[in-house]
């Protein structure tokens, strides 16, 4: 460069031609346009994203002006080298000349370090994309298996719908139901003698304190008679989750006969002991063992039943509770078992029902449900599901109860804490409790406890009102034999609402009846007409479906500690109505009825809106409905715990920009509410076009808790 410069001047004072004094500073100049544009042409090719290549582009830009720049001071300086004749001058021009040139070469070396970092990442970006083609391929193999497995469900199902009724599941149901038989006669029992357990108490009092008993203390005596047995009820009710898992739901029921024949002699041997407290205590116990009953026996007949069956032989357990409440109306007239000297023994016979069940159920099978699930005996309830079906053919049933087994292994073992918090299961207990609240609050245990002294208000003589409520009795029995085949073809929310309906418009005419009974002398049988129609339209919806449908909304992890709220709730509503109706009548007097109407169009609001139709639904599906319907945030086809297929897509921040998540990784996402700190299992992640903060697209499946 040295030797150029001076050739340079010796030309210049030699007064020669000039050389081509802009080539070389042309050749400096075109090295940033030709390394610029072959770096914008690679990185327009390669470029991820619009961010990127506009960065890489405003960077080439500015390098060209700088050159640019640089080439406009060499021209001034070598112009003034052609004027000038200083060397000194020369030697400082071809100094600043190199430090340009250095820097340029400096420039072109970054550029060129740009190029093979955008190179690096095009290369990172095409494996991300293999990646992403594996997962879509996956996810194609996901959603075939899942597309199999539905229509080996369906097959499945048509399987179990085509099983009929069999002679041995005809007496195991039998067996079991005499527990619903014991509730119901004990529920009835204590109303036709009313009247006759009133003066042994007057006398028991008498006899101890030399005084006459007041009216109102003899009135609050027998509501505790009454009431009390509710109180049992709730206790046992609310243990019989517990005892269900203990000792199965066969054993539980061969344990609980044993309060039967305890209560019912306790209370056979009142008069005898001359001690009415000894009514109050044998009711207490009767009351838990019919509080048991109520559990276990709905929980039993639901396992062993068909799938097709099933809302059918559910509704035998209020078939059992009619027959009950009927036998106890009719040994309750005065001309058999309603006077002085025959109460005890009415009600004493509640042994009959114990003993019978103690005699029969050993040799039914236990649930096998509770023998494959609970206990993990296949063999047994393979055994077990012939016996049952009167076939070795029983796989279908088997498999279905696996695949309940995977859904309650999949939400791990249930509490009565976890139950009350769980999200997906709160929907279906609000359900059975409110269900179980429309059974009780729609006024039918002021019917069955007090229909007699109802009746001779209304203006019926004693006698008459004793044989009205014999027909409560009979027409219970007889509208669900009715009810029966329409479970399962009707389906059990329709059947509900029309229960609720008509129950709600014959509870306007008791109250119309009552408030006009004295102006018009017929007006008395309207009333008798209009409670009876109360009564048919509670056996249709009403009467059986609560017990049924709670039993159907929860698999087998969460089923029997939600039979154990359910319980409660229903034996707590019936201890109110029980020692609040006489009050709520000396109170409202014609108007007892209207608070029963309110609650009637509250329930049937709630069953329109929330209650779902579980008609021909298997467990699994049942469930699926609640879950589905809570939302989940869930990516790529896969199966939930149902073995149902769910596709979301769903956004969140990247909790650190420096992490890198790759396939198999948990994260935890609040997408909402809803989804707050649910885990989940990461399959692929790809940049969104969104700036600060920067947010990715994730596709997840649901990692199971």
């Amino acid at each position: 460069m040295r030797q150029s410069c001076h050739r340079l001047l010796e030309h210049q004072h030699a007064g020669g031609e000039e050389p081509p004094l802009y080539s070389p500073i042309d050749q400096i100049s075109a090295l940033p346009d030709h390394v610029g544009r072959e770096a914008g042409a690679k990185l327009t090719r390669y470029a991820p994203a619009e961010e990127d290549e506009a960065t890489l582009r405003e960077l080439l830009l500015s390098l060209q002006r700088q050159v640019s720049v640089m080439s406009m001071n060499l021209s001034a300086k070598l112009d003034e080298l052609q004027r000038g004749d200083r060397q000194l001058e020369t030697t400082v021009a071809l100094c600043e000349i190199r430090t340009q040139l250095q820097e340029l070469t400096k420039s072109v070396e970054s550029c060129q370090s740009e190029v093979s970092e955008v190179k690096r990442d095009m290369v990172a970006i095409k494996q991300e994309l293999d990646t992403v083609q594996q997962v879509k391929e996956e996810i194609e193999e996901l959603r075939e298996y899942v597309d199999r497995l539905e229509e080996h469900s369906q097959r499945r199902k048509l399987r179990l719908l085509e099983q009929g009724l069999t002679f041995f599941l005809s007496y195991a149901i039998l067996a079991a139901v005499l527990g619903m038989l014991q509730f119901g006669y004990n529920t009835g029992v204590i109303n036709a003698p009313g009247r006759n357990i009133e003066n042994f108490m007057k006398d028991v009092y008498k006899d101890r304190y030399g005084k006459d008993i007041h009216e109102d203390t003899v009135n609050r005596l027998y509501s505790i008679a009454v009431s009390i047995f509710a109180i049992g009820g709730m206790l046992g009710g609310f243990s019989g989750g517990m005892i269900a898992n203990r000792f199965g739901r066969k054993g539980g029921l061969l344990l609980n006969n044993i309060l039967g024949i305890g209560g019912a002699s306790l209370m056979g041997f009142t008069k005898i002991s001359h001690c009415y407290e000894m009514l109050f205590f044998g009711r207490f116990i009767i009351g838990v063992n019919c509080g048991l009953n109520t559990s276990l026996v709905p929980m039993y007949i639901s396992e062993i039943a068909p799938l097709n069956l099933r809302g059918g032989l559910g509704t035998v357990n209020q078939l059992a509770v009619t027959v009950g409440l009927l036998l106890s109306q009719v040994l309750g007239i005065e001309q058999i078992l309603g006077t002085d000297d025959g109460w005890p023994i009415l009600l004493g016979l509640a042994v009959c029902p114990a003993i019978l069940q103690l005699l029969l159920l050993p040799a039914c099978p236990e649930s096998p449900r509770y023998l494959l699930i609970t206990r993990q005996w296949e063999e047994e309830a393979r055994r077990a599901l012939r016996r049952l079906r009167a076939s070795n053919q029983v796989e279908e049933d088997i498999e279905e109860m696996r695949a309940e087994e995977r859904a309650q292994q999949a939400e791990a073992s249930i509490s009565m804490r976890e139950l009350l918090c769980s999200p997906t299961l709160r929907a279906p207990l609000l359900i059975g409790v409110v269900m179980q609240l429309s059974q009780q609050l729609s006024g039918i245990n002021a019917v069955f406890y007090y229909s007699t002294s109802l009746f001779t208000s209304s203006g019926l003589t004693e006698e008459s009102a004793k044989f009205a409520t014999m027909g409560i009795g009979a027409i219970m029995v007889g509208m669900t034999l009715v009810s029966l085949p329409l479970m399962d073809r009707t389906g059990r929310r329709t059947l509900h609402l029309y229960g609720l309906g008509g129950m709600f418009i014959f509870s306007i005419f008791i109250t119309i009846s009552f408030l006009i009974k004295e102006m018009i002398d017929w007006m008395s049988y309207l009333s008798v007409v209009s409670t009876l129609s109360f009564v048919v339209f509670f056996a249709v919806g009403p009467g059986s479906i609560p017990w049924l449908i709670t039993a159907e909304l929860f698999s087998q992890g969460p089923r029997p500690s939600a039979m154990a709220i359910a319980v409660l709730v229903n034996w707590l509503a019936n201890f109110v109505v029980g020692i609040g109706f006489p009050s709520m009548k000396a109170l409202l007097e014609n108007y007892t009825f209207l608070p029963f109407s309110v609650f009637l169009a509250i329930f049937w609001i709630f069953t329109y809106k929330k209650v779902p139709e579980t008609k021909n639904k298997t467990f699994e599906e049942i469930l699926a409905l609640f879950r589905n319907s809570n939302g989940s945030v869930g990516g790529v086809v896969g199966r939930g715990r149902g073995g149902t297929a769910t596709t979301t897509t769903a956004t969140a921040a990247l909790p650190d920009n420096r992490q890198r998540l790759t396939m198999g990784d948990r994260c935890a996402c609040a997408t909402s509410r809803a989804h707050q700190g649910r885990r989940q299992l990461l399959v692929s992640w790809t940049q969104a076009s969104s700036r600060r903060p920067r947010l990715y697209h994730y596709h997840t499946t649901n990692v199971l808790n």
